[in-house]
Formats: structure tokens, C-alpha cells, sequence
């Protein structure tokens, strides 16, 4: 069984992403962890401290992810639509729950500027990455596939279908 920490970071993660950040109480992570409230605030100093922690990782985890999907492409064209296919597959495996950085930026108020620059700096490393995929599209080109990609996300969530991500797919692949 993995240690405290591990264990705090891997149930707050689920309820989180699932429940949402203000919903979730640091009791039923507690609890749901199987771990002392000492082993808490040893780790974390606070519960904002954990949700730093659970986007610092999801950053990582999702960004290796989309990585690994698009490096099996070996043309800019292909891996962008690859791109697109990741999502679907996100879809899939998390049950149209949608972006997890968003979902929590919806909970955010303009106090909270710790956790808005972790998920400013996650969008601004997703729209880089596809970027450098499109290094030989105009900037203008590379916005609008950032974009397309963007909104992919929230209409799925949204209707809880992949064609909103199909139909970005399909677009993108008439701009390249």
C-alpha cells in the first residue's frame, strides 16, 4: 500500500476531479484515505496545499499522456489530430468529467492567484505544445487550433458526447 502522502494526493485527486474542490471537505479525504488527520497537515499545510499538489500532478500525468498519444504520429498533420483523439479518449476513460483545471478554475475566486497561475501555466504549456507541433502554421493557425481544441473540451463535457471533439477534429484537418 502506498505511503500517507501518496494516499492523501490519490483520494483528494479522485474527489476533486469528481466532486469538485469546495464540495470535497478535508474529513472525507481523511477518512477516504485511510490515514490520520497528523498525516494531513505533516504533508499539506492546507487543503489548498493538496489541490496545488493534485493540479501539479494532473499537469504532468495529462500532459505526458498527450505526449505519448501524439508521438505515435510522425507528421505535424497527424499528430494534431492525434491530439484530438487523446481528448476522446479522456472522454472515454473519465466519463465526460472535462478539464480538470477548469472545472476547478470555475470554483476559484481573484484571491485564489496561486491556484489560477498553475492552471494558467497548464494552458499556456498545452497551447506551447501544439504550437511546436505547428511550427510551419501562422500564429493565426495555431490559435485557432488551441481554441478548437479548448472548446473540444468544454462541449463534451458540456453534452456529455465526443462529437463536439470529432467536429473540431474535422475542422482542424481542413485548416492544415
Amino acid at each position: 500500500m502506498s505511503d500517507p502522502k501518496q494516499r492523501l494526493l490519490e483520494t483528494a485527486s479522485g474527489l476533486f476531479y469528481r466532486q469538485g474542490y469546495h464540495a470535497t471537505g478535508i474529513n472525507q479525504v481523511i477518512a477516504e484515505a485511510g490515514v490520520a488527520r497528523a498525516s494531513l497537515y505533516l504533508h499539506y499545510e492546507s487543503k489548498e496545499s493538496l489541490l496545488l499538489a493534485f493540479l501539479q500532478q494532473r499537469h504532468t500525468d495529462w500532459m505526458e499522456g498527450l505526449k505519448t498519444f501524439t508521438g505515435k504520429a510522425s507528421k505535424p498533420r497527424e499528430r494534431i489530430l492525434a491530439a484530438f483523439d487523446y481528448l476522446q479518449d479522456n472522454n472515454e476513460r473519465e466519463d465526460f468529467r472535462g478539464c480538470a483545471f477548469l472545472n476547478i478554475l470555475s470554483e476559484t475566486t481573484d484571491q485564489d492567484t496561486a491556484i489560477l497561475r498553475v492552471i494558467q501555466d497548464h494552458k499556456k504549456d498545452v497551447r506551447a505544445f501544439l504550437a511546436d507541433i505547428l511550427t510551419k502554421e501562422k500564429q493565426l493557425v495555431q490559435d485557432h487550433v488551441y481554441l478548437l481544441f479548448e472548446s473540444a473540451i468544454v462541449e463534451s463535457q458540456l453534452y456529455r458526447n465526443q462529437w463536439p471533439v470529432q467536429e473540431a477534429k474535422k475542422v482542424v484537418g481542413g485548416l492544415l
